[in-house]
């Protein structure tokens, strides 16, 4: 009997302390969201753990941040961890800049600790703490078409405005001839069978065909071509115009976009055709020039692989290799079987895997040279309504092993100056719908990696709608000056 209650009263002390523990971790949190949303309202600092943002989240996000840092460490991470290194940067009178805590976290783990928390963090952010700064001016935004990767779009470019900064959502173009309908147009930004509801408030103004989203104004235009708009009526200048239609791929005709008054530069989501440029953001967007006035951001596909791609070319070289995508459907295919100009794209996208073609292989020459004529694709469509998965099967220069690949990977996606692009994960329990708003271009499944001899199959999942916006943003950025420094900086 007395074995037993001492047994009890053991079961009941740890089931205390993990509410204990839980409690006090989530008054941490509770404590550390006021600090960064002042960060980033004041100073236009935006805090990060491992490359997820925590602006604009609650306790419980905060608290489950640190969880998937795991992930990525191999342990556990907790607020008590980050805390300090989240104080250390607000005691300081720092530019505007990304700040990610966690990396922050684990290079100073990796120093012999004989400098405070304070003095590192400090040290790590002294280009940012010397001077003044003045933050640029808002650019106008004008999305030209309004579909899937337009509202996502314009929910990245409203979740990260700030008054007088950053890109500015100005204004939509739909076709002239197609119904205003702005309450319906508002209603598919609020709501979203894949990505969610939107985290904001709309607000319709019909009589001026007009959206008010978080507090930005956003007109709605009807136009029967990218050169008959004049955008300087609506107080609109100097802007950029990001074309998600798809339907002008050429340097010609996308070039009818400068035509219309008020328009500076021109961004088109999707491949170029001809000569124009395909820019990946990470790879080769330092290729683009000041006098630049039309940018290709490529295709999701490409984006998801060519920074994996680079980072195994350099390091380990690559013979040649085939690129098999298994993406999800897409509105250019039917719901059911109906006629269609392309083989196989008639047959019903929710019923069919549907082999089809892609010019991702191909297009990663533009991006990354070295790799041109060394690689072949095909792409299979996929009953599922977004987040696709790319395997690459390569052969290399050298003989790896496993480890020494994931490893690799894994360091690149923390340490190198692609951490915005390549994700590593390593759980033998994720699935497709895991990556749905992963802001990652391209996240490396290493329990799925397999290496044999100078043989590697690398599997690499992406969102294809969000990861791809969120690229296309930082392309925006970067030709607008806007874009920020990430700090602790690598290289």
């Amino acid at each position: 009997m007395f074995q037993l209650l001492i047994k009890e009263l053991i079961v009941k002390t740890a089931i205390d302390a993990y509410m204990k523990d839980w409690t006090e971790r989530e008054e941490i949190a509770t404590e550390m969201v006021p600090v960064i949303t002042k960060l980033y309202k004041q100073r236009g600092v935006v805090i990060r753990l491992f490359g997820q943002s925590l602006v604009r989240k609650n306790p419980i996000q905060v608290m489950k941040g640190h969880r998937f840092a795991r992930l990525i460490l191999d342990k556990e991470l907790s607020v008590r961890d980050t805390e300090p290194f989240l104080g250390a940067v607000a005691s300081l009178e720092t530019s505007p800049a990304t700040i990610d805590i966690g990396k922050l976290y684990a290079k100073y783990e990796k120093t012999d600790k004989k400098l405070s928390v304070a003095d590192f963090v400090k040290a790590e952010l002294a280009e940012i703490t010397t001077g003044s700064f003045e933050e640029p001016e808002a650019k106008d935004v004008v999305l030209y078409g309004f579909g899937r990767i337009g509202r996502l779009l314009a929910r990245i470019m409203i979740g990260r405005s700030r008054v007088g900064t950053g890109l500015r959502l100005r204004a939509v173009v739909i076709r002239k001839g197609e119904k205003m309908d702005i309450a319906k147009r508002a209603s598919l930004l609020r709501r979203d069978s894949v990505h969610g509801a939107f985290e904001g408030t709309i607000i319709v103004v019909e009589e001026e065909d007009a959206i008010i989203v978080n507090g930005n104004y956003v007109k709605f235009i009807a136009s029967d071509g990218p050169d008959k708009v004049d955008y300087t009526q609506y107080g609109i200048d100097n802007a950029l115009v990001i074309d998600n239609t798809g339907k002008w791929a050429t340097e010609e005709g996308l070039a009818l976009h400068l035509q219309s008054k008020g328009v500076d530069k021109v961004i088109l989501t999707a491949p170029g055709k001809g000569t124009l440029p395909n820019i990946v953001y990470g790879i080769n967007h330092k290729d683009i020039k000041p006098e630049d006035r039309i940018i290709t951001a490529a295709s999701c596909t490409t984006n998801a692989i060519v920074p994996v791609l680079k980072i195994v070319q350099d390091k380990f070289g690559i013979v040649n290799g085939h690129v098999e995508t298994c993406h999800s459907y897409t509105n250019d295919q039917n719901l059911i079987d109906n006629y269609h100009k392309k083989s196989r794209r008639g047959r019903g996208a929710p019923l069919n895997m549907v082999i089809t073609e892609t010019g991702a292989a191909k297009a990663v020459a533009k991006a990354l040279p070295e790799l041109k004529g060394k690689l072949t694709g095909n792409a299979i469509r996929v009953p599922t309504p977004n987040v696709s998965l790319a395997i690459l099967n390569l052969t290399l220069t050298k003989e790896v092993t496993l480890d020494e690949v994931n490893d690799y990977i894994r360091d690149m996606s923390l340490t190198s100056s692609l951490t915005d692009q390549i994700q590593f994960v390593n759980s033998a329990e994720v699935v497709s719908s895991d990556f749905v708003g992963n802001k990652s271009t391209g996240i490396v499944d290493g329990l799925a990696t397999i290496a044999d001899g100078n043989r590697v199959v690398l599997y690499v999942w992406y969102d294809n709608e969000y990861g791809y916006s969120r690229q296309v943003n930082r392309i925006a950025e970067y030709i607008c000056g806007l874009r920020l420094k990430t700090y602790p900086q690598t290289y």
